[in-house]
């Protein structure tokens, strides 16, 4: 789906923290999402999580930085991370290019199916990422 041009693919699950969660049999990839790749311009540093380490949905994991500002990274859903998308340690301007083709880390959930219906899809998505939108205006 299209949000005032900004790619959000319908197959996702997103937070709050703009975030977002690919699950493939039981496992979730996550990544940042075009509002925060697009708000943050060109990111130049992340800080990503280490394999093994425990993550509660709603904390912080790691960070990332471009030249207008330095965010957490947030997790989605709480679990241990399984792997790391190492490679974007060297070249996280690659986010910016498709934030969807270059997932952060992978996560191993907890309780997926407990967690899932707390992330946002289709409407209630669309009408979240408007208001940020229209905060920006303001």
């Amino acid at each position: 789906m299209k949000i005032q041009g900004l790619e959000f693919p319908d197959e996702l699950f997103y937070d709050e923290n703009h975030y977002w969660l690919r699950v493939d049999d039981g496992a979730a990839a996550m990544g940042i999402d075009a509002y925060t790749a697009h708000m943050a311009g060109e990111i130049t540093h992340i800080d990503l999580p280490q394999a093994g380490m425990a993550v509660e949905k709603g904390r912080p994991l790691g960070s990332v930085e471009s030249g207008k500002w330095v965010g957490r990274i947030y997790a989605p859903v709480s679990g241990k991370v399984t792997e790391v998308n190492t490679p974007l340690e060297d070249a996280p301007e690659q986010i910016n290019d498709d934030p969807y083709a270059h997932w952060l880390c992978r996560i191993a959930p907890a309780d997926l199916n407990g967690e899932l219906p707390g992330l946002l899809r289709g409407e209630p998505l669309k009408q979240f990422i408007e208001a940020e939108l229209a905060r920006l205006e303001d």
